[in-house]
Formats: structure tokens, sequence, C-alpha cells
């Protein structure tokens, strides 16, 4: 379908960030007109200096916003337009400059005195930057000189090279197999391999594991090689900035405590059982004598066929998530009648699905609309993100009102637990709640237990770095193997290929990063269950956070929900929701 086909209705409203092209020009001429900060180093001892600074910095912030935004938008909806490339390359070179004029910044507010930093905190007029202030007092022990800083700056390109080196081998140049499939031949992609995992056919499935894993093992040597480089600049990195290892660094940048990721490791680690059960359960519905890892993902339930338009399916969500309020459902509505949202999949339009927006602005949701479950899901996780911004803009002044990616995934997957709960009590027969059940148990698998193993090996991979132990294909597939067997108990067998299956991770090239996933879903999974027992209460407790942006650290601002990831409780609810799941899907099983 072309873009000029789409009903009006189904397109977003992006004109609400500019009319014109030539709107966006005339403010793109603007902001780099307005790259002069460089005129304020030496000067921000003092306050009403700072203040003026600050507020400079804000407008272009908010600008340059828009400008990416819509630039990025438009570039999303037809990748074949080269105009809209250009011009977000254009921004790219903008943030550059203005990176290069901002190198004094945080040296200079470091080497502050600490009693002039926090009587800032205390006069109103800096009431919006507090936050920021009492993050320049922590971080004063780890920032460099000016020099050093500027190095590293310069260096910032060198550091990115290993992650940009395992892209071009991910996407460019892994020798990607052929095989048959439904009738003619096909080129094994990383899209297609989802799928054939996914299908009920286990030659095929088994042909697409094997020769996608060869793909990864016959440039092992190399994908070793990039990823300890990655590791390594890790570790260069936590030391220059002073840190004691890679993932107090790590931690330190989203301001959330060590605890939080050893509470994670520590309580999964514990429940171990419940996923050795469900990978045992596998393989009995399946019927098999031996279950291998390209089962894993095999349906185990079938003959559910649900399509809904979009217009049902939204409705549907709506409707799904009535027990966050009124004023929730009503922004909802207003996001479909004011056209947040781009619906239809186009010729050269962007795949999957985003939220994105900027301050002053209305958030905006990208998807390609097909009619299945998963894709109902899709809008309410995709709305959540949406509302979370929405809140928080609404709420909270703009040097606060981005959040941070800990929570990033919080608000969209309280909508898809919300929506499920609802999906198992609207579930008219017992095969649409056996599925619905096992959706529930293979999303905590992947986000949770998995992403949790990632974390688990991450943190194995650096502290061997750390203690001057060399990264070798040998002992980095071991370390893998060996707590791929911890996670997925003696039911599954344990091959080469699975203890490869670290080389092919893009997220491991971001240090730290996977184990927020499974933090999003455990923060989610007790949010839903408050609501849910506890009604208005909760849902007000539940709006704070929303409402919180990033007026302080992550790990509180979910305290304002009534999840305390600084202890175990949480994540031994999460386990305990996965074992009760895991019991339902069993005796409906007759297992």
């Amino acid at each position: 379908m072309k873009r000029s086909e789409v009903k009006q209705q189904y397109k977003w409203a992006i004109e609400d960030i500019y009319s014109t092209d030539e709107a966006w020009e005339k403010d793109f001429d603007k902001a780099s007109k307005a790259i002069t900060f460089s005129k304020y180093a030496g000067k921000l001892g003092s306050a009403d200096t700072l203040l003026k600074f600050l507020k400079e910095d804000e407008e272009f912030g908010k600008t340059v916003e828009r400008l990416a935004v819509y630039a990025h938008m438009r570039h999303d909806e037809d990748a074949g337009n080269t105009k809209y490339g250009a011009m977000y390359a254009r921004i790219g070179s903008l943030f550059a400059k203005y990176s290069t004029e901002m190198a004094f910044f945080d040296p200079e507010m470091a080497a502050q005195d600490e009693k002039y930093l926090k009587s800032l905190m205390t006069d109103k007029r800096f009431s919006d930057y507090d936050y920021m202030i009492k993050r320049i007092i922590e971080r004063k022990p780890h920032v460099l000189s000016e020099a050093e800083e500027r190095l590293l700056g310069m260096a910032g390109e060198i550091f990115g090279s290993f992650s940009d080196t395992f892209g071009m081998i991910d996407n460019v140049d892994l020798p990607f197999p052929e095989m048959e499939w439904e009738g003619k031949k096909i080129k094994l992609t990383h899209g297609m391999y989802g799928i054939i995992l996914h299908s009920d056919n286990r030659e095929k499935r088994k042909e697409g594991y094997e020769k996608y894993y060869g793909a990864y093992t016959s440039l092992i040597n190399t994908l070793t090689s990039t990823y300890y480089g990655n590791v390594k600049k890790n570790v260069f990195l936590s030391r220059a900035y002073k840190f004691n290892s890679c993932l107090e660094h790590a931690l330190f940048n989203e301001d959330v405590d060590r605890s939080v990721y050893e509470n994670l490791l520590k309580a999964v680690d514990a429940n171990l059982p419940s996923m050795h059960r469900y990978i045992a359960d596998r393989k009995k519905i399946l019927g098999y004598d031996k279950l291998y890892f390209y089962d894993v993902y095999a349906p185990l339930v079938k003959g559910v066929d649900v399509k809904l338009s979009y217009d049902e399916a939204y409705d549907y969500v709506i409707k799904g998530l009535a027990p966050l309020g009124k004023e929730y459902q009503a922004l909802l509505k207003k996001g479909y009648d004011e056209r947040w949202i781009d619906v239809e999949e186009t010729e050269g339009k962007r795949s999957g699905a985003y939220s994105t927006g900027c301050n002053g602005v209305h958030p905006f949701v990208l998807l390609n609309y097909q009619p299945t479950i998963s894709e109902v899901f899709t809008i309410a996780h995709e709305m959540g993100h949406s509302l979370h911004t929405y809140f928080s803009n609404k709420n909270q002044p703009y040097a606060k009102a981005d959040y941070k990616i800990f929570v990033a995934e919080v608000a969209s997957t309280v909508n898809e637990m919300l929506l499920l709960k609802y999906m198992l009590a609207d579930a008219k027969d017992e095969n649409m709640r056996k599925y619905l059940l096992n959706y529930y148990l293979d999303s905590i698998r992947a986000t949770l237990h998995r992403q949790t193993m990632f974390a688990e090996f991450e943190y194995e991979a650096h502290s061997m770095a750390e203690r001057g132990e060399p990264l070798t294909k040998e002992n980095l597939c071991k370390v893998y193997g060996d707590i791929g067997k911890k996670y997925y108990g003696d039911a599954i067998e344990h091959d080469y290929n699975i203890s490869c299956e670290w080389a092919r991770i893009p997220h491991f090239y971001r240090a730290f990063y996977v184990y927020k996933y499974a933090t999003g879903i455990t923060a989610a999974i007790n949010i839903a269950k408050r609501i849910l027992t506890e009604g208005e209460s909760a849902v007000k407790d539940y709006f704070k956070f929303l409402s919180g942006g990033s007026s302080t650290d992550p790990v509180s601002l979910l305290k304002l929900a009534g999840v305390d990831l600084s202890t175990t409780k949480p994540f031994e609810v999460a386990m305990r929701e996965f074992d009760e799941t895991l019991t339902e899907f069993e005796k409906l099983s007759g297992i």
C-alpha cells in the first residue's frame, strides 16, 4: 500500500510539530545560531550567570528536540525519501557542534565548591534543576579535567566502533544461509529465523537453528575479538572515570543502587525450579523424547485465531485498561481521535512499532498494524510509553520531564499486564485461556528469566576482564553455556550452538542494559497486581510515578507506585506470579 492511499485518520498528525518543512528549516537556522554556549565558560560560579546559561540551554534543547523528532518521523514514513534522511543527519552534525561547545560544562561545575552547589539546591530559582545539581555533586569524584574530558569526547567515535563493527557483521557481512520455506528458497535473515523458530514445523526449526548458528560460529573468532574489544573499552572507561567496576560505572549513570542488580540475580536464581518445570512441561506437551533449543518457541496451543480490525483492537484496549480510570481511558481516546498514531504498513515505512515525542507536543506512535492478538498488545504497549511521556511532560518542568531508561518499559508493560488479565477474564473458551496463560509465561520467560541470564553473563565477562583474564571463544562459550544449563535445566539438550548465543546479542554492546528489561517487567507485574487488588489508591500512586519524569532517582520513583526494588520482595512477587500462572496452565493442559 502506498502512503497516499491511507485514510487521513490513520496517519499521525505530524503537522502538530511543524506545519511545513519550511517551518522546520526556520527553526534549524535559529538553533544553529544559538550554539554560543562557550561564552559562559569560566563564569558559572555566579548563580545569576548559571541560571541564564541553563535557561538558554533549555530553549536550545526544546528546539533541537522538535527538529530531531520531526525529521526522524518523516524519514520513518518512507525511508526511500532521502530528503528527510538528510535532514536528520543535519541534526547529528548540529548536536556534535553543540557537544563541543559544552565540553567546559561538566568539568567547570564539578570544580565548583560543594557549599555553592548545595546553596543552589535551596534557591527557588533553581527548583527545576535541583535533581541535576544533586547529580553534579555526586559526579564530582568522577569528572576529569576539561582537557581529559575533551580527549575522551574526541575518542567517542572510536569507542563506538566495536558496536559499529558488530552491526556491520550482524546486518551486512553475516553469511546468511539459504533454505526451503513454504515451497520457496529463502535467505535465513534475522526476521525469517524468528518466524521459522515460532512455527510448528520441527524439521524446519531444526534446519533453521543449525544453519543460523552455523553462520555465527563460522565467524566466532571475529565476533570474540569484537566483543572482547568492547569489554576492554568498558574497563578502560570505568577506570578512567575512577569507578571500581564496569557495573558500578553503568549503574551510577542511571542513579541505580547495586543492590537492585544483585536482588534481581539472587531472586531469579532462587526460583529457577519453576523455569525448569516450564521447560519440562514444553517437552511433555510437544511429546518429544528430547527437547532442543529450537523447540523453545514452538507453539503449545493451537486453534486460536482472533482477527480484530485496528478500530476494534483499539476499543478493546481502552476497555481492557479500565482499571486505570476514566482519565486514562479518555487520553487513549484522545490519542485515537487526534491522530497520535500512524497505523498502516506502507511502502518504505519503518518496520515494527515505537513511541516518540517532543516537549510541548503530544506523543506519537508508529505502528504497522496487522489483525493478530500480539498486535493488540502492541497498541497497549506503545500507548503506555506515550501516556508515561504525556504525564511526565505535563507535570514536570522541561529539565525533569525526560524519564530514565531504567523505568522506560514499566508503563508499557503495566498496560500489557492489565490487558492480559482483562483478556483472561473475557476468554470465551478453555483453549483461549490456555493460549493467554502460555503467552504470559513466555513473556515472563523471555523478559525476566532470559534477560537476567544475559545480565549474569555480562557480569561474569566483565569481571573476568577486570581481573585481567583474556576473553577467548572457549571461555566465553563455557561461561555462557554453564549459565544456560543453570537457567534452562536438564529437560533440554544443551549443545555447542547455544553456548555461542552470546555472540549474536546486539544489546551486549551497551553494557549492563538488558537487566532493565527484567526490572521493568518485575515492577510492572507488581504495579498491575496492586491496581487490580487495591483499586483507586494504587492507581493514584501509579499516576505519581507516571508524572515523576526524572524528578528523582528511578528506584525512588518506583517506590511512589509501591515497588521497592532495593528489596527482594518485588522480584519474589514476580517469580510467584510465574509459578502460579504455570500451575494454572498445567491444570488446563492436564499435566
